[in-house]
């Protein structure tokens, strides 16, 4: 395989990833709190010091060949639209930040869905039944007789007729970067910090949508596919070139 081919293949192998993640996307277009990814590529350039490219009439950019190496994937920070669900407990956070919740087999895990259920044992769940966190780390708790009056507030306060039971944590992350998924809409991270109930505003009576546009990602598709194509067309060009070398080589012999 020459190089050209090399060069073809990380080209259809990023459009693959491309292809992957709009897809997840697509599929995602309804899951609360989801945030579209993005695919990022870098540019690795090699450098050929064999003799042949090192030749004075060799063209002077005959010494490098680029590829397309997958740099892996960001997510859109936008906030997706608010969705009202008729439960006063649901909420939407009203900026950057996530909630945290205790992560199934330990440790802590983050989402942007704000279904919130009460447990069996009265504590604040996610839909899933995870225990959603509130300052420093801890499982909010609703006394039984309490349920009935419970409401939170813009900044996250859990207040109960008996007064106040907790705050609910939004926590933020300077680096983007390092927040991933994890499956089940929950995101892994590290080095996060809470917001202070002045910083925190949510919304409650609803949830956050997808911020994925089902339009833009079914272009981005078309896109691809189109390149692709391109893709295909060039390598059986460069196919039937090679073969008609020889051809003309076998006729010389």
């Amino acid at each position: 395989m020459d190089i050209s081919s090399y060069v073809l293949l990380s080209h259809e192998q990023a459009l693959k990833r491309r292809l992957d993640v709009a897809a997840n996307n697509i599929a995602n277009m309804n899951t609360a709190g989801f945030r579209r990814e993005r695919p990022v590529f870098r540019e690795y350039v090699a450098r050929d010091d064999s003799p042949a490219a090192s030749a004075p009439s060799a063209p002077s950019n005959a010494r490098t060949t680029s590829y397309v190496l997958d740099y892996g994937a960001m997510h859109d920070t936008a906030s997706g639209s608010f969705q009202a669900t008729g439960s006063a407990l649901d909420l939407m956070i009203d900026g950057p930040g996530y909630l945290a919740v205790a992560a199934p087999g330990g440790g802590t895990a983050y989402t942007r869905a704000g279904f919130v259920r009460i447990s069996q044992d009265g504590e604040l769940t996610t839909a899933g039944g995870l225990p959603i966190l509130g300052e420093g780390g801890t499982p909010i708790t609703v006394p039984p007789e309490q349920l009935s009056t419970l409401s939170i507030g813009t900044d996250g306060t859990v207040t109960g007729k008996d007064g106040v039971l907790g705050r609910i944590a939004v926590t933020v992350f300077d680096d983007e970067r390092g927040v991933s998924p994890r499956g089940d809409g929950l995101m892994a991270a590290t080095g996060g910090r809470e917001l202070g109930a002045a910083e925190t505003t949510l919304r409650t009576g609803g949830i956050e949508g997808s911020n994925v546009e089902p339009i833009v990602e079914t272009t981005a598709m078309v896109d691809i596919l189109r390149a692709y194509q391109t893709s295909m067309k060039m390598s059986q060009d460069i196919e039937d070139m090679r073969r008609r070398a020889i051809d003309r080589l076998g006729k010389l012999g």
